[in-house]
């Protein structure tokens, strides 16, 4: 009778810290989410505009910023993070044509990234896995800028001029995030993870 008791009076405070503790984890997670939305807005204004015809020639640290979320928090905030912040760039920063491209372009990249680099547990930890996540995103990000720019300027040529653009902006951002994932993978709240 008296662990029937026991186990009774139990209850409401396990469901009470439950009830507790499962608003403080969303709450978290949406306001990691919104720091991360913020960090790639802000590296994406760290930018040079490169000097050809096309006006996709923008090579930014947004892309970095990208690889490495994705790699650190797998595919849903790699997707959210980089589709939202260089979305929110180009409409404030203006580009507003692009941002249904860009938000497209940068979801499916940062969800491939994170989705490779989580795969079989890995949690982003193999330094080839990420490499090879990151590698893979980039033809998928670059059609669908080929296919958005191609609506914007009904013309199957024009867009490859802002290809090799892409292509160093992705280059720079694997050279950025590689390294500065292994080193922040070695800190105690991503061993943790």
């Amino acid at each position: 009778m008296q662990q029937i008791q026991k186990r009774q009076n139990k209850t409401p405070d396990l469901v009470l810290t439950q009830s507790i503790q499962k608003p403080q984890n969303k709450t978290f997670d949406l306001v990691l989410t919104a720091i991360l939305i913020a960090l790639v807005f802000i590296a994406t204004f760290i930018n040079i505009k490169l000097p050809i015809m096309a006006k996709g020639g923008l090579v930014h640290l947004g892309t970095a910023m990208l690889f490495t979320i994705a790699i650190l928090f797998g595919p849903k905030k790699g997707a959210i993070a980089g589709a939202v912040g260089m979305g929110l760039f180009d409409i404030f920063g203006g580009w507003l044509i692009w941002a249904p491209i860009t938000i497209v372009a940068r979801f499916l990249q940062g969800f491939i990234v994170g989705k490779i680099a989580f795969m079989n547990g890995l949690k982003g930890t193999s330094m080839v896995m990420n490499i090879a996540a990151a590698v893979a995103s980039v033809p998928v990000m670059l059609a669908v800028y080929y296919i958005g720019e191609v609506i914007l300027y009904s013309n199957w040529i024009a867009p490859l001029a802002s290809m090799p653009g892409d292509l160093l902006q992705n280059a720079i951002g694997l050279a950025i995030a590689i390294p500065l994932c292994a080193i922040l993978k070695k800190t105690p709240y991503f061993r943790n993870m």
